[in-house]
């Protein structure tokens, strides 16, 4: 397995496509298992997951109103909730339904924040959320930081 350091990925952002195997808890239910995803890989950050629609259970998340998310490369983002039940995670999914031309493959794709789940897996393995509110990054062994949002690399926050 070759490790990635974050500090070698690029701004602007890289969009790759990926085939590892992808699962994601959420609510006592799986939101979404897929082997097909797309990668946003951006200096510092390690990887956000963008999963396909039909890989997603539309029927757990709801869109939301609210204040949207501007991005300076992607645009801006819509949210759901995730919605089992009583039960909700706010805004813990997004999609951008128009996306810049530079990542015109992402509309309708969903991101999430991994922090927000059960659990999140890449090829098996458990994922680290990224630390920080804001940020929806999946930390595997494959990834090296330091990494943005990490307050023992307050220079990255």
């Amino acid at each position: 397995m070759t490790v990635e350091r974050v500090s070698s990925y690029p701004r602007p952002p890289r969009l790759e496509p990926s085939h590892e195997h992808i699962l994601v808890k959420a609510l006592g239910q799986t939101l979404v298992e897929t082997t097909r995803s797309l990668r946003v890989l951006e200096t510092f950050h390690p990887p956000t997951y963008y999963l396909p629609p039909e890989a997603m259970r539309s029927d757990l998340i709801q869109p939301v109103g609210g204040r949207p998310s501007f991005c300076e490369w992607k645009g801006v983002a819509s949210y759901f909730d995730v919605v089992v039940a009583d039960r909700r995670l706010a805004r813990a999914v997004w999609t951008y339904p128009s996306p810049s031309e530079r990542f015109r493959e992402l509309a309708g794709w969903f991101a999430l924040y991994p922090q927000m789940m059960d659990g999140c897996w890449v090829e098996g393995e458990r994922v680290v959320p990224q630390q920080g509110g804001f940020y929806g990054g999946w930390i595997t062994s494959r990834v090296e930081g330091p990494f943005k949002g990490d307050p023992n690399h307050p220079e990255l926050i």
